[in-house]
């Protein structure tokens, strides 16, 4: 579960490169975390990226 709910942000690729310059494919993971967020007037659990918890995107349920 690597998608979050607010944004969509999600898994992306790129190319890692050694410090001899050879390049392999490698992955980028955004920074996801479960939360307790009030959805629609409910409190409900939910995959949230910190940019968007940083950013007040989201509000926390307590």
């Amino acid at each position: 579960m690597a998608k979050c709910d607010i944004c969509g942000k999600s898994l992306t690729f790129g190319i890692k490169v050694s410090h001899s310059h050879r390049r392999s494919n490698r992955t980028f993971q955004p920074n996801i975390k479960r939360v307790k967020a009030i959805v629609e007037g409910t409190p409900r659990h939910i995959h949230v990226c910190t940019r968007c918890l940083r950013s007040n995107k989201v509000t926390r349920a307590v």
